[in-house]
């Protein structure tokens, strides 16, 4: 089921009437209202799906990337990431308030939804418990990123009218996780595993999703034994059924929506619900518009060969002048190099060159060159290219938010902070992963006895982010590791295209800079605090 397919515009004129109606003697019977609205199945799973489509959306999804290390946004201030990134924002900036704003929208529908549901009556009660266990998750998500972002946020269980949210304070941060972490504790006992839907239900928050979730917000606390409690049940399939798919290309192809890899998305819908961000991040031989967010030469270079040795290792094998040959092949499905080869719907492939003066047409419009609309790194993004999407790259394929490879990364650090890692979780994580790849070789694939915790760690914090780029997650590790101020200050780097005195020749792309003394936590939105005096600012805003 595309939970997003339909009656979106409806729910959202309800919400409007649900906060400023008032009970009638006389029920109109040309509109809704609170007295005639809750009288079916179908019109409270509007609601419930409005929620579902404000969950999350495209542009967060892919622009997070360019507030990490990964990849940087050249053109304009996309969501905010130039300013945040270069430590000019201030609580003013609209990334600031419009995240505030979603995230407490998206609750405000779930409010509605869960007070207003046990006025339906024609519906089958193990129906409606599961839809508000969906509800209840999704204000628990809403929540997680809230004090992910801010720290101490307001936290409220039920809808709320204008005048109480411009007196309510801030709740401490440890309480707020808490509460999602009961809540999805409790929903998660009331929702179906992913087989026990119908096709039709496909897309719907699972008991694998409220689990997963968990374990991921455990596991940004620190909290590595009940973190791995979590993603050991899901090794031994007791959420569900998931897993690997064969190859790690066809993760993100249309055809696999839905597959035993993915444990919870964000729906859309081809030629009703889509987003159009790769217009602005393909290559632009392959028909896009320009380069506005670009792989870093810093995520280039971190992709293992391989041996499993990374690029600076003695007997790693690299080579400066063919940086490209036997790396990591998760490389290749993320990232469009000098040389690569873009495969086009038709089947067919194109060349794309990069390098300055290479390309053999004379419209070269993929090569570097400052100023230019190309890409600012002499790289462009592969991965959730949707060789389906039509014109200016609309696509309606779902992105996926937490996916089984990532509870495989979690088992291993979970286990590995906590002193547990073993030859068989590694095999069970690791090693699965990389074969998954197309790794072969025994020394990238064999687990090394003669490391400690500190050499592992760094070994899976790179196996993270080369399986895990462009899914938004580095920003939120590099924050949980607390390593923000040694990789997010400095500059950040393209391709070997530039002068060769300076970086090696490494293009300079863009100074970024990060104060660890407050930069850890985002400001409260200016206007909000303009709003309600009761908001406190974090430190330094």
């Amino acid at each position: 089921m595309k939970i997003f397919s339909k009656n979106i515009l409806p729910a959202l004129v309800l919400v409007v009437l649900a906060v400023s109606c008032k009970k009638l003697d006389l029920v109109p019977a040309d509109r809704f209202t609170e007295a005639n609205y809750w009288t079916t199945q179908e019109r409270a799973e509007t609601v419930l799906n409005t929620a579902y489509s404000n969950m999350f959306n495209s542009n967060h999804f892919f622009y997070n990337e360019a507030l990490s290390d990964n990849a940087y946004n050249g053109r304009g201030d996309n969501e905010g990431v130039m300013s945040i990134s270069a430590g000019l924002a201030d609580a003013s900036l609209g990334r600031f308030s419009g995240e505030w704003n979603a995230h407490y929208a998206c609750i405000k529908t779930t409010h509605i939804f869960l007070e207003n549901i046990h006025r339906v009556t024609a519906i089958k009660e193990d129906v409606r418990n599961r839809m508000i266990a969906e509800a209840r998750f999704i204000r628990a998500y809403q929540y997680f990123q809230l004090y992910t972002w801010y720290g101490d946020v307001p936290l409220f269980d039920k809808d709320i009218s204008v005048q109480e949210s411009q007196t309510i304070g801030r709740t401490a941060r440890a309480e707020v996780v808490n509460f999602v972490l009961n809540e999805l504790t409790d929903v998660e006992g009331m929702l179906p595993a992913n087989n026990e839907y119908e096709a039709a239900d496909r897309g719907r928050i699972t008991k694998g999703a409220a689990a997963a979730l968990r374990a991921r917000a455990l596991l940004y606390e620190g909290r590595w034994a009940e973190a791995g409690a979590i993603t050991q049940k899901f090794l031994n399939g007791d959420f569900g059924v998931y897993g690997l798919l064969n190859t790690y290309e066809e993760v993100f192809l249309p055809q696999n929506e839905y597959s035993k890899e993915v444990i919870f998305d964000h729906g859309y819908v081809p030629e009703l619900r889509t987003y159009s961000n790769f217009f602005d991040m393909a290559p632009l031989a392959a028909g896009a518009r320009l380069n506005a967010l670009a792989p870093t030469q810093e995520l280039a270079d971190d992709y293992i060969m391989l041996n499993g040795k990374g690029i600076n290792e003695t007997g790693s094998g690299y080579d400066e002048e063919t940086p490209y040959a036997g790396r990591d092949p998760r490389f290749t499905h993320t990232i469009v190099y000098h040389g690569s080869q873009w495969k086009l719907p038709n089947g067919s492939t194109r060349t794309i060159y990069t390098k300055p003066g290479t390309d053999p047409d004379d419209s070269r419009v993929d090569e570097y060159a400052p100023g230019s609309v190309s890409s600012p790194t002499g790289y462009y993004f592969r991965k959730y290219y949707d060789p389906t999407s039509v014109g200016n790259f609309n696509s309606g394929l779902n992105l996926i938010l937490i996916r089984y490879a990532d509870i495989l990364l979690m088992h291993a650090e979970a286990l590995n902070e906590d002193d547990k890692l073993t030859a068989d979780i590694w095999n069970q994580t690791i090693r699965a992963l990389r074969e998954r790849a197309g790794f072969t070789d025994a020394a990238a694939l064999q687990f090394n006895n003669s490391l400690n915790k500190d050499q592992l760690r760094n070994i899976i914090r790179r196996e993270r982010r080369s399986e895990l780029a462009m899914e938004g997650l580095r920003i939120f590790d590099i924050r949980r590791w607390r390593i923000a101020e040694t990789v997010l200050n400095g500059w950040i780097h393209g391709a070997r295209f530039g002068d060769p005195t300076i970086d090696n020749g490494y293009i300079r792309v863009n100074q970024r800079s990060f104060d660890p003394n407050k930069h850890y936590v985002w400001p409260i939105p200016r206007d909000e605090r303009n709003r309600n005096p009761n908001l406190t600012q974090n430190n330094g805003w």
